[in-house]
């Protein structure tokens, strides 16, 4: 199977400008642990749940909820956004994509097409796709033998 059957296409955004309030919000809303930053369609960066933890001083600093909003409203995303990045192709298989996550302890991986962001491949794309192949295998276990013809 390739990246391109198991990727997500439709892919929240954010640029290097914005502010990780707005980060921490898209994440929230969308449900999401990591945004691609992106100049245009060309891939500059990736922001994590976790950049975010190691940037909001709340627990360091006990600011309170509406303090550390507004602090983390002063920040840009540029500032602690991963900008080496492990990056994969739509066309590679996805055993690819297991080895570099388990390799480089990475979440997700952005798939790159031609240096543009055409989407995102993440662990739980991953075990979804495991959690598939476990429901076949069960299957064609529970299915009867056939008589070998002779």
């Amino acid at each position: 199977m390739q990246v391109r059957h198991l990727m997500q296409h439709d892919v929240l955004r954010m640029t290097a400008d914005e502010t990780l309030d707005v980060a921490q919000d898209v994440m929230r809303l969308g449900g999401v642990r990591h945004i691609p930053v992106v100049d245009g369609d060309r891939l500059v960066g990736l922001v994590s749940q976790r950049d975010l933890l190691h940037a909001a001083a709340s627990s360091m600093l006990e600011l309170a909820s509406e303090r550390e909003r507004a602090w983390l409203g002063t920040v840009a995303v540029r500032d602690v956004m991963t900008t080496r990045l492990h990056t994969v192709g739509p066309d590679q298989p996805v055993a690819d994509v297991v080895a570099l996550m388990l390799e480089h302890k990475v979440g997700c991986l952005p798939v790159v097409d031609g240096g543009r962001l055409v989407g995102i491949v993440s662990e739980t794309d991953c075990l979804r796709h495991l959690a598939r192949v476990l429901d076949i295998d069960v299957a064609k276990h529970a299915l009867p033998e056939l008589p070998r013809g002779e």
